[in-house]
Formats: C-alpha cells, sequence, structure tokens
C-alpha cells in the first residue's frame, strides 16, 4: 500500500511534464506560452510566476473547497487566484523590476490562465492538500519546461543568442553566448508572433511523436473506427451477393 500511494504521489508529480503537459497536451495556456517565450530569461521568469500562483491556490482552493458554495466556486476560485496573482506581481515589481516589465500585461494575466483555473476546477477542488500541491508543482514544472524549450528555440534562431539578458537582476550586462556571428544569422520572424506558433507546432508535433502508443495507431489502420466502415461494409456485401448470383446463375 506504502508503495502504491508513493507511485500515485510520484505520478501526479511527473503527469505534467509530458504524459498530461498543460501546453503540448492539453492545449492550454498557449497565449502567455506564444508571447512570453520570446528568450529563455522571459519563459523561465513567467513559468515560475504561473508555478508559484499555481501551487498556492491549488493548496488554498483544496483546503477550502468544502466550505465554497457550488454555484459560486468559479468566482471564489478566481479571486483566490487573483490574490496570489497580485502578490507575484507586487513582489517582482519590487524585487525584479525588469522581469516585471519584460513580462508587461501577461503578468495579470495569469489570473485568467486556463492552466491554473483548470487545476483548480478539475483537481484542486476534488483533492487533498499534499496532492493538489503536487499537482501544482508538476503542471508549473511543465508549463516553464515548455516555455525554456521554445525560448531556447526562439533566441537562437531569432537573436543569435543563448541565455541573454541580466537574469533576474544577478547579471546586469550578461550577453549571453553570442551564436549570431559564428554560425547563426539572426531571424526577427523567429521572436514575432508567426515564429512563435512555427516553434509550438514543431515542438508539440516532437512530443506526440515520440509519446505516441504505435500499437494504437497500427490498429487505426483498419475498418475499425472509420466513419465509412458502415457504407463500405454494406458495398461489400452487395458485391459479394452480386457475385454469388452470377455464380448461381453461370
Amino acid at each position: 500500500m506504502a508503495e502504491e500511494a508513493k507511485k500515485s504521489k510520484l505520478s501526479i508529480l511527473t503527469n505534467g511534464l509530458i504524459k498530461e503537459n498543460p501546453v503540448l497536451v492539453l492545449v492550454i495556456g498557449t497565449c502567455p506560452t506564444l508571447a512570453t517565450s520570446t528568450s529563455v530569461e522571459t519563459g523561465l521568469g513567467m513559468g515560475l510566476a504561473a508555478t508559484a500562483v499555481l501551487v498556492c491556490s491549488n493548496i488554498v482552493i483544496s483546503a477550502l473547497h468544502k466550505l465554497i458554495p457550488d454555484k459560486v466556486r468559479i468566482p471564489c476560485f478566481i479571486t483566490v487566484i487573483a490574490a496570489f496573482v497580485t502578490i507575484v506581481q507586487m513582489i517582482l515589481e519590487a524585487f525584479v523590476p525588469s522581469l516585471y516589465s519584460a513580462l508587461g500585461l501577461y503578468l495579470p494575466l495569469i489570473v485568467v490562465n486556463c492552466i491554473i483555473l483548470g487545476r483548480a476546477e478539475m483537481f484542486a477542488s476534488k483533492n487533498s492538500i499534499g496532492d493538489s500541491a503536487l499537482d501544482g508543482i508538476g503542471m508549473g514544472l511543465g508549463f516553464t519546461l515548455t516555455l525554456c524549450v521554445m525560448g531556447t528555440i526562439r533566441e537562437i534562431l531569432g537573436s543569435g543568442t543563448w541565455l541573454a539578458g541580466d537574469w533576474f537582476g544577478l547579471a546586469p550586462g550578461f550577453k549571453g553566448i553570442q551564436l549570431q556571428a559564428r554560425f547563426i544569422p539572426g531571424m526577427g520572424i523567429m521572436t514575432m508572433v508567426p515564429g512563435g506558433f512555427f516553434v509550438f507546432a514543431c515542438v508539440m508535433a516532437a512530443v506526440h511523436y515520440f509519446t505516441r502508443d504505435k500499437s494504437k495507431i497500427r490498429n487505426d489502420f483498419g475498418c475499425h473506427g472509420c466513419a465509412m466502415e458502415d457504407i463500405c461494409s454494406d458495398e461489400k456485401k452487395a458485391k459479394e451477393q452480386g457475385a454469388d448470383r452470377k455464380g448461381n446463375v453461370a
């Protein structure tokens, strides 16, 4: 029983990384993903901010879910999330003003981020505080990992640099690893919206390719599950009956 409990806890923590990745598998939270994944620094900052809000709101909502009337649960969830977003926003503005400016409007919009509200509705309001905290950490890490991967690709191809930025004020004047002069000419479109959609599609396709169940894909090539299955079977029966009649006449 103890081993099963450990496995369940571990599965809750790791589900958000790949299997139920909020961006690449569940396809939610795409707006901040496309907007803040122009570099590794902004992607990491957005991911950590969202993770902090997700974990804290999951814990509070899980603790209070029995006290929240079912008819007003969504407004209550949004109120809790908004409180933590405000706290994170004030902390970033006070201690990391460069990141606060870089994230801009997308920082307060964490309030309506589908990842956070969705986990509050689907998981935190139905599970224990510990499990809800683990779910928040796992989903937050999956979101952060996706932003960092996309940020890496877009920064390298778009700016010809990698890991550039002052890194939350810890490395002022740091220019990152310069790749443009030696290897990669900067492509400005990669830091724009079309480049974001292109990288997003490529990363999503790669994840689905390496995690798909190939046995199910092979089975799907048959008639089972096809929308034309009934029509094809009727035509096949009609042909067989016609062939039998010709054979009997002959």
